[in-house]
């Protein structure tokens, strides 16, 4: 059940040590949790490097309903889609106390000519980015409910000292979000799915006992 996925972003993060470098050249901030880093809409140029904490990107209409498109915790980095001036595309919210390096258009050019090895690493997240795209689109045009809930466990289930569990803490209102259902619709499956002895909810860790059929 070990296997990257392209509905989930298992990018690796930054290098530590590319991490400290790209750090230096920008400024040091610390956020608390709920904090919006960057808006839809909104024009800028900072990019936001994750030191500690995580954050997660989202879009959202004009109802307040949110499709979250990823998280990001360490080593990670977000706003890098509006480098060519454009406005952002989606917003930014740390879900937890976050500290980032906050760097703006010119330092970042400047990183990227003296840096290489960063040139491809943010090259490769856009191809990433894109293909991860492209099957959250398929997911969500061509699979019901259960079956994106199976994608998103399937995709994030990993071994874990001889068990296979979700290591990314979710809540079952984030797990909605992720797929684009109602919270009560993943409680109710999540339930059914607990009951028929396919997975354990242990606080908010999901544990994977048993495949998981295709249909429910």
């Amino acid at each position: 059940m070990s296997r990257p996925d392209p509905g989930t972003d298992l990018f690796a993060p930054l290098q530590d040590e590319t991490l400290r470098r790209i750090a230096a050249t920008g400024v040091v901030r610390s956020f608390p949790r709920n904090t919006i880093l960057i808006n839809e809409g909104d024009v800028g140029d900072a990019l936001y490097i994750v030191l500690s904490g995580r954050v997660k990107v989202y879009a959202s209409n004009e109802a307040g309903r949110e499709f979250v498109i990823d998280f990001q915790g360490p080593g990670g980095y977000v706003g890098e889609m509006s480098l060519d001036g454009a406005p952002r595309s989606a917003s930014v919210m740390t879900v937890e106390p976050t500290t980032c390096a906050v760097v703006n258009r010119a330092q970042l050019r400047d990183f990227v000519l003296a840096h290489p090895d960063f040139a491809m690493h943010l090259i490769e997240k856009l191809i990433h980015r894109v293909r991860v795209t492209t099957s959250n689109l398929k997911s969500l045009a061509l699979s019901d409910v259960y079956g994106r809930l199976v994608r998103l466990i399937n995709a994030l289930a990993a071994e874990v000292d001889g068990r296979v569990l979700v290591p990314e803490r979710l809540t079952q209102q984030e797990i909605a979000d992720r797929v684009g259902a109602s919270r009560d619709m993943i409680g109710k499956l999540m339930k059914d799915l607990v009951a028929g002895g396919y997975l354990s909810v242990e606080g908010h860790t999901i544990v994977v006992l048993r495949k998981l059929p295709p249909g429910w």
